[in-house]
């Protein structure tokens, strides 16, 4: 079965060429010259990928992003002309999983979907078993869900994924390139920024912190990260 995405852009040849690649790619499409128009489309039929712009008439991609995180898991990757850290790390922390700057590749879109995808697909046939526990965090590996001292964890699916990856190597340093590879899926020939995983940690953190996690994911400097449990005096880190 073919998986659905929405493409939601107010320029009609970006539009066209979205979905040209995705159809190519084996995908369904639909395109939205709107978000408004999207978030109609999607209450009648969820899709599992929305790809959206920003600057669109009416509500746009940012509000999009935020009002579809309220309801649904579907990924999402924002494709935009602001290209700031600062509005990178914003589209990151309103929950979508992906941020591609204007001009993109269609080609490495297309690889970062099927990326999502295959992440989704490789974690639920390699679960070992139901449930990971560590330090008052249960992950329910066929449900994908996730609770802290029996409180629920509102996580994206990346968010998600990466503290499995976490949980799964506690107490042991974890590269970037490594939780590009077995998180983002993203193959070793992929040209990809190792700091994209350190917006997504960072918004992981904010929600562990505001739980109350008795564990932190600290920072390896100029490696990567680490799942620690915290001593009695310890601060958490920055997020």
């Amino acid at each position: 079965m073919k998986h659905l995405v929405y493409i939601a852009d107010d320029e009609i040849h970006i539009r066209n060429l979205i979905e040209m690649f995705f159809q190519s790619g084996g995908y369904d499409t639909a395109t939205f010259d709107s978000g408004d128009a999207l978030l109609q489309a999607f209450e009648q039929r969820p899709a599992e990928l929305v790809v959206l712009d920003v600057m669109m008439p009416g509500t746009d991609g940012l509000a999009v992003c935020t009002r579809l995180r309220q309801i649904s898991d579907t990924f999402i990757i924002i494709v935009s002309a602001r290209d700031s850290e600062f509005d990178r790390i914003t589209g990151l922390t309103l929950g979508s999983d992906d941020y591609l700057t204007k001009p993109f590749s269609p080609m490495e879109l297309v690889a970062r979907a099927n990326a999502l995808f295959r992440r989704r697909e490789s974690a639920n046939l390699q679960a070992d078993a139901d449930t990971l526990s560590y330090a008052g965090l249960l992950l329910r590996l066929n449900a994908r869900e996730a609770t802290l001292n029996g409180v629920p964890l509102d996580l994206t699916p990346t968010e998600y994924d990466l503290m499995v990856y976490m949980a799964r190597n506690r107490e042991k340093a974890i590269s970037r390139t490594e939780l590009l590879r077995h998180v983002w899926r993203y193959g070793s020939g992929t040209e990809v920024d190792t700091r994209a995983t350190d917006d997504t940690v960072k918004r992981l953190r904010k929600k562990l912190v505001k739980a109350g996690a008795s564990f932190s994911i600290d920072s390896v400097w100029g490696f990567g990260f680490k799942l620690t449990q915290k001593g009695p005096h310890d601060e958490d880190p920055p997020t």
